[in-house]
């Protein structure tokens, strides 16, 4: 077989002296500059300032980092309070994608308050760039052989006509692991395909139901991936995220149909009012 002739891809992309820049940080990083390359010609249309957006990652990005080490430290407290020293090695994985999402909404919400920038319409503009960041930020995780699901067999991972190199990298500490990284990763770009195709529908969605349509799309995909992972956050037999993603789904479609039923609430394709745009110092 293909897979038997091939080896464990390396985590380390390059090694700068004693630095080592782990293909973690690289994809993550990437997806980062993507989403920010198509939200900005997205603000634009919408009559948003594009340096808002800048302004914005320069406080959203660390905050999101952090809250997503916290957030998985802090349910794997009994490993990390025996190993101090090994709370920051964010390079070597263990961030929690639902840390970084509370961290960056906090974020927004305080933003675009300061700046007097309609909240749900930043969202809007961002919400098909995040999840598609995700997508791809799932093969981080595949760099470093991590989220993954039970065990398989051989045989059933070929069945699924994955490419060699994504079975051999599913062979992890001797038994080939079910991809559950990929399975999200495809979850994750469909929805942003689905919402870059039907954004701009005149009249279809009202501002903050781009969002709302992303968390329960990310949602509900979620729950059941995470069904299938070996590595979940635990609090006591409950799946952290799981029960996260329920409560997620549920609000984002009732906060979405109760914003429906308000009468002044803007279409998203409306943008930023004339009249609600930031009052420049004089």
């Amino acid at each position: 077989m293909m897979e038997s002739l091939l080896g464990a891809l390396n985590p380390i992309a390059i090694h700068l002296g004693p630095l080592e820049v782990h293909w973690y940080g690289v994809i993550i990083t990437t997806a980062v500059f993507i989403a920010l390359w198509l939200s900005l010609r997205e603000a634009r249309r919408r009559g948003l300032d594009p340096d808002d957006l800048y302004d914005f990652l320069l406080w959203a990005l660390p905050v999101a980092l952090i809250s997503a080490r916290l957030y998985y430290v802090a349910f794997q407290w009994d490993y990390y309070q025996q190993h101090l020293n090994q709370i920051i090695a964010i390079w070597d994985g263990g961030i929690a994608i639902y840390g970084s999402l509370i961290g960056a909404i906090i974020v927004v919400i305080l933003f675009t308050r300061q700046r007097h920038i309609p909240t749900f319409l930043f969202l809007d503009v961002l919400a098909p760039t995040v999840i598609m960041a995700q997508g791809i930020g799932r093969w981080g995780n595949f760099m470093n052989q991590e989220a993954f699901g039970k065990i398989t067999t051989l045989t059933r991972l070929e069945s699924l006509h994955l490419p060699a190199f994504i079975i051999t990298q599913m062979n992890i500490d001797g038994a080939y692991r079910t991809p559950t990284f990929l399975y999200e990763s495809i979850w994750d770009l469909l929805g942003f395909v689905l919402l870059m195709t039907t954004r701009h529908i005149s009249g279809l969605y009202r501002q903050g139901e781009v969002f709302f349509m992303y968390v329960a799309w990310y949602a509900f995909g979620r729950f059941f991936v995470e069904g299938m992972r070996t590595d979940s956050l635990m609090l006591g037999p409950a799946r952290v995220s799981q029960w996260l993603s329920v409560i997620l789904f549920i609000g984002a479609w009732g906060w979405l149909l109760w914003r429906r039923n308000r009468s002044n609430v803007p279409t998203y394709l409306t943008g930023m009012k004339p009249t609600t745009k930031k009052v420049e110092d004089k």
